[in-house]
Formats: C-alpha cells, structure tokens, sequence
C-alpha cells in the first residue's frame, strides 16, 4: 500500500488493571458468558425436579397428609432451584479482567505497510490491513477490533502529551479500514 505521509512512530507502553477493565467494557456484553447462562438455566430445574421428588417421599414417609406432602415438597424444590441458580451464576462470574499475555510487561504498536505489528514480551503478533474492521477513538483511549484478533486497547498514556501524535496515528488507522 503507498502511503502520502509518513507511518506514525512506535508507540509503548503497560496496560494497567483500568485499561483491562475498559477493554471488558467494550468488547463483553455481560459479566457472565452465555454458556454459563444455559448451564445455570439447565441444572436449575433438575436440581428442583430432584428436591421435589426427595422432599415429597420424606413428607409422605414421615407420615403428612398427600396434599401438605406435595405443596411443601413444591415449596422447596422452587427454592432450590432458585438458590441453585444464584449459586452458580454467582461461582462463574467473571472475575479477572484480562488475559495473561496482556499484563506483566509492555506491549509496542509497529505500523508498517501490511499491518501492525504487536509485540508483547517475546512474542510478536502481525495483523494485516485487511483484518482492521473498527477504531473507536475514546476520551483517554483508543480501541481496534479486528476480524480473527482479539481486540486492542491503547491507552492515551502511551503517546505522552502528544496530542498530535496520537490524532495522527488514529487517523492512520481509520484511512486503513476496509
């Protein structure tokens, strides 16, 4: 690709615990994912379905009436059930903002003529042109999304006081989505 101006320089820096989150924010729609949500709806019911039957013949067997037996043992499937469910929705949030890779050293932004070039520590990921499908300019970051990447995040930080720097480095990029 020919470029009229020149490729912004490199940028470094550490992503923090409140970029993480931002990067959460922006790209989860729910602290839980969507297979917890079907698991947690599944399990529920059976678990209910179970009380209900052992809690019926410990009614029954205890010598109460069949009516009381199955109105109690309704009772409490319902709330195990639902107790079941807070539990386990509650075990599977989604605690930790982030992945491994992303913390615990700085990450450097190269452009180049085919892409970007993203090193982290030892390992260095290259994402093509073509694969830039969005970038969200926010007030104290940026944000890229790709097709087959996971999302970037680059905070406002890592350009310094360098206004123009970064107006020109997300402008590079928005000129560059396809």
């Amino acid at each position: 690709m020919s470029q009229t101006f020149a490729m912004p320089a490199p940028i470094t820096g550490e992503l923090r615990d409140k970029d993480l989150k931002r990067l959460v924010q922006e790209t989860r729609d729910s602290v839980v994912g969507p297979t917890t949500t079907y698991y947690a709806g599944v399990t529920a019911p059976i678990i209910g379905a179970s009380m209900a039957v052992v809690s019926s013949l410990s009614f029954k067997a205890a010598g109460m009436p069949t009516q009381w037996a199955s109105l109690l043992a309704a009772l409490t499937a319902a709330m195990a059930g639902i107790v079941w469910y807070l539990i386990f929705m509650r075990w599977s949030y989604r605690a930790k903002s982030g992945r491994g890779s992303e913390m615990g050293g700085p990450t450097t932004v190269r452009i180049n003529e085919t892409g970007l070039a993203i090193e982290r520590g030892p390992v260095t990921q290259h994402i093509a042109w073509v694969a830039l499908k969005e970038v969200r300019d926010r007030r104290s970051y940026t944000l890229l999304c790709f097709d087959g990447a996971e999302p970037l995040i680059i905070p406002n930080k890592w350009f310094g006081k360098d206004k123009h720097a970064r107006e020109s480095f997300q402008s590079f990029l928005k000129d560059h989505i396809r």
